[in-house]
């Protein structure tokens, strides 16, 4: 047998073998379920996969970590607020996509102005401790217990509180809803990436109704400051791609782009 044909079926066995995981007798090794991926943690997690996490918990705690939906409404929440029900257990019905509360796209007036609450926003956390944030959250008014939020999953929310805020007026006008990025190179990533899942015309999924679709084109127009806060951390409780180990422009040019993708 020829050398190199003979080295390529010793390569084609030790595949075979390894797949095999029951050649020679070895036991099979287990891997993570995709659920794991979804609302587990790595053993090892990266900075950026814990502030990623953190946002996740951000926008719905109890999907991102796989937890029971809170009942009734938040005794914390502003009796002004025009919310009710577990949603007002949400970080961001307070402090917003924007992160900038009573002073962003959440004051009235604003894209999401039906979630005014008077409650400010999260820059003016900056410079304090992890533990400061950790100890803020399960204190009054967020009141966070344990069975909600465990120790390190508070960490990881003060983390993205601390060093995961970006601020959206420098990439999207608060008027229009633009976006300020370049949708050719956000196409690139779009395409190869992100079309896995929806489509290259982002209508594989419809998170509305038949006659009054919801799909990435039409999200990414009238929800900006929502959709770039979940493609750089995910969707809680779904089989998202993360881009926060990426530059924030990488994320910003996939929105840029999916703003000229069919709204209907």
């Amino acid at each position: 047998m020829p050398k190199r044909t003979l080295t390529t079926a010793i390569l084609l066995a030790s595949l075979c073998i390894a797949l095999s995981g029951d050649a020679l007798g070895e036991e099979k090794v287990s891997t993570s379920s995709p659920q794991d991926v979804i609302t587990g943690a790595p053993p090892n997690p990266s900075e950026a996969w814990k502030i990623a996490a953190g946002g996740r918990i951000y926008d719905v705690w109890w999907d991102a970590l796989g937890r029971t939906r809170p009942r009734g409404t938040n005794p914390s929440y502003p009796a002004s607020g025009k919310r009710s029900g577990s949603t007002t257990w949400r970080c961001v019905e307070c402090h917003g996509w924007d992160y900038k509360g009573a002073e962003g796209v959440t004051a009235p007036g604003g894209a999401f102005g039906e979630r005014y609450t008077g409650i400010k926003g999260l820059f003016g956390a900056s410079g304090r401790s992890l533990d400061e944030v950790a100890r803020a959250l399960r204190s009054a008014p967020h009141n966070y217990t344990p069975d909600m939020l465990r120790d390190a999953e508070l960490e990881w929310v003060a983390l993205f509180t601390l060093k995961g805020l970006h601020d959206a007026d420098r990439f999207i006008d608060r008027k229009t809803g633009r976006v300020e990025g370049d949708p050719a190179r956000g196409a690139a990533v779009f395409q190869t990436v992100c079309a896995t899942c929806h489509g290259f015309d982002g209508k594989t999924l419809n998170w509305g109704k038949p006659d009054a679709p919801a799909y990435v084109g039409t999200e990414a127009a009238s929800l900006p400051w929502e959709v770039l806060h979940k493609i750089r951390n995910s969707h809680p409780g779904a089989a998202m791609v993360s881009l926060r180990a990426f530059p924030i422009e990488v994320a910003i040019d996939v929105l840029a782009y999916a703003q000229s993708l069919p709204k209907k």
